[in-house]
């Protein structure tokens, strides 16, 4: 570039800049291009600031015509327990109206929505719990016509009545069958206090039996005169016997108690109506440990039965042991032998029974542990047994800031555009300069232009409350994008005139869907998921994205780099065209012009 091709750069500069106060319609008109891409973003960025924050303006009717029902005697009405909770809710204007109001409102468009209530739900709820469940229904009304996004909002509305309604139904449902397990665990305690009693009982009886198989061995040796020690003995091992009959009629009466508490829990509460989770699982285990246990309280009922049937033997064998005293050793030894046994068995029977009576106490214990629970903080488990903790990161304040770099990045492409139809480039033809001399006098309004179109952006954005992370590098990205698409537009429209225009509208249509600013790229259809990473506008959306609203520097700088390149290659490649293509472009140019109307 020799000295004279800058001087006259510098003149179509000067130029530039003394027409652009030439008069204050033209300072005017550029002060509006200068402003016009700010508000084309911020006024988008405001719209969308938080679109569900006026739902509550939006009216959703409800029809509620549950004619309710009883559920274990007490009167129970679902479609108004769901009405009082909407009543309380404020995502949407709730009009409680009747069902010819609502169908007919819907129609018209007076409602975007409505779900009635039928006359049977309280009854198909409660029907859950008998043997022919039915299963509820609501229906939900939608005019689809009226407003796509309304329909939108007015599903919201229906998921808030689906799952409310749901949850208190499961509420219902869990919290009797819970008030079931409180009966169980107070006759699983009961029993275990009984069998434990009877074991006690068992045990004295125990003792006394060995006491008296003591008396007859002592009268073993003293045959002659022991005669009426072996009576005392006989008389001993009868007081044992009869205690043993006791524990045997008490532990009988622990072992009913406990099966009646078995078949009680098994007929009130079905386990394939509770929720899998901890209480399901208690129920289970409970009513197999019940049924268990019963059985061994029966097992050891018979086996205290058997020793007392001893026990009597003993007894009798003792009382002819004293009757033939005078020389029956052999007898009397006898006797002792079966009263040993019969103490054995007392013992065994004793054993079991402190064993069943510990197992029951056990899962009495461990019911108890869940009976004991607030029924209000068991609603809300019942209401959401898994609670999802919600983790955000680089989290914002609003959608309009979240969008924000989206609609930023686009005002700057649609300003660049508007910048160069209204200050349009020139052709060297016709003039004393030549097609580089031409493209880059030109080009330093134009970079001007978009500091000041990015400038009034950011301070637009500031003004208005958009979330920025890191205000220099925001400062600096914005600027950076502006003045990029501006020479890449410039240079596109330098080069090839009013084709290079159309192109430039082409690429703004493609890149609002094929840059991923609003949508995730992975829905939308393939042919913009392949435009995808050709796109400008991707790599300057991400490069505000990590600026505005958090960087990660490995994600910043390959856009940043990619940018520049377009910026630099747009440049050579428009000089190169610019030199071949400026003649015929001046002559495509003309030819609209003639036709009056370009």
């Amino acid at each position: 570039m020799s000295r004279k091709d800058i001087g006259k750069i510098a003149e179509i500069m000067k130029n530039d800049f003394k027409g652009a106060f030439s008069n204050p319609i033209v300072t005017i008109v550029l002060i509006a291009i200068i402003i016009l891409p700010s508000l084309y973003a911020l006024l988008n960025i405001q719209a969308c600031w938080d679109p569900y924050e006026n739902t509550g303006n939006v009216e959703f009717a409800i029809a509620n015509l549950d004619n309710g029902s009883t559920f274990q005697g007490t009167p129970f009405n679902v479609g108004n327990e769901l009405v009082k909770d909407l009543k309380k809710n404020d995502k949407f204007d709730w009009k409680f109206v009747t069902e010819d109001e609502l169908r007919d409102g819907v129609y018209k468009g007076d409602y975007y929505a409505g779900i009635i209530i039928p006359k049977n739900l309280s009854e198909n709820v409660i029907s859950i719990a008998g043997d022919n469940p039915q299963q509820a229904k609501l229906e939900y009304v939608v005019n689809v016509k009226s407003n796509p996004v309304a329909a939108k909002l007015t599903d919201s509305g229906a998921n808030t009545v689906y799952t409310t309604l749901n949850a208190k139904i499961i509420q219902i449902i869990n919290l009797a069958a819970y008030g079931k397990l409180g009966e169980l665990q107070s006759g699983l305690a009961q029993g275990a206090s009984q069998l434990a009693s009877g074991g006690g009982q068992l045990a004295a009886g125990s003792a006394q039996i060995a006491s008296g198989a003591g008396q007859v061995s002592s009268g073993v040796g003293q045959v002659q005169d022991g005669a009426s020690q072996v009576q005392q003995g006989s008389s001993a091992i009868k007081g044992g016997a009869d205690q043993v009959k006791q524990g045997s009629s008490d532990l009988q009466q622990g072992a009913n108690q406990v099966q009646q508490g078995s078949e009680e829990l098994q007929s009130a509460v079905d386990p394939s109506l509770i929720p899998d989770g901890p209480v399901k699982q208690y129920v289970d285990s409970s009513a197999q440990l019940a049924n268990g246990t019963g059985q061994v309280a029966q097992g050891a009922s018979k086996l205290a039965n058997g020793s007392v049937q001893l026990a009597e033997s003993s007894s009798q064998l003792a009382d002819g042991a004293g009757q033939v005293a005078g020389g029956s050793v052999a007898l009397a030894e006898g006797s002792l032998s079966l009263a040993a046994g019969a103490q054995l068995l007392s013992g065994a029977a004793s054993q079991a029974l402190y064993a069943a009576a510990g197992a029951l106490s056990a899962s009495a214990n461990s019911l108890s542990s869940i009976t004991g629970i607030n029924e209000t903080l068991l609603g809300d488990y019942f209401y959401s047994p898994i609670k999802l903790d919600r983790h955000e990161l680089f989290s914002v304040p609003n959608y309009g800031s979240d969008v924000a770099p989206f609609y930023i990045v686009l005002s700057m492409w649609v300003g660049a555009l508007i910048t160069c139809v209204m200050i349009e480039p020139k052709s060297s033809m016709g003039t004393p300069y030549s097609p580089f001399e031409m493209y880059s006098g030109k080009l330093l309004i134009y970079i001007i232009m978009s500091i000041l179109q990015a400038i009034v952006t950011i301070i637009g954005c500031v003004l208005l409350g958009v979330h920025i992370d890191n205000y220099p590098l925001f400062i600096f990205s914005a600027i950076l994008v502006s003045t990029v698409f501006m020479i890449l537009i410039y240079s596109v429209i330098s080069a090839i005139g009013t084709v290079g225009k159309g192109l430039i509208v082409v690429l703004l249509v493609l890149q609002i869907s094929a840059t991923g600013g609003i949508y995730p790229i992975e829905i939308m259809h393939q042919f913009f998921q392949t435009l995808y990473p050709y796109m400008p506008m991707t790599y300057a959306i991400t490069l505000i994205r990590e600026a505005q609203l958090g960087v990660v520097w490995s994600n910043y700088w390959p856009a940043l780099v990619i940018l520049l390149a377009i910026g630099i290659v747009s440049v050579i490649v428009a000089v190169l065209i610019k030199e071949k293509a400026d003649k015929a472009s001046k002559y495509f140019e003309e030819r609209l012009e003639e036709s009056g109307l370009f």
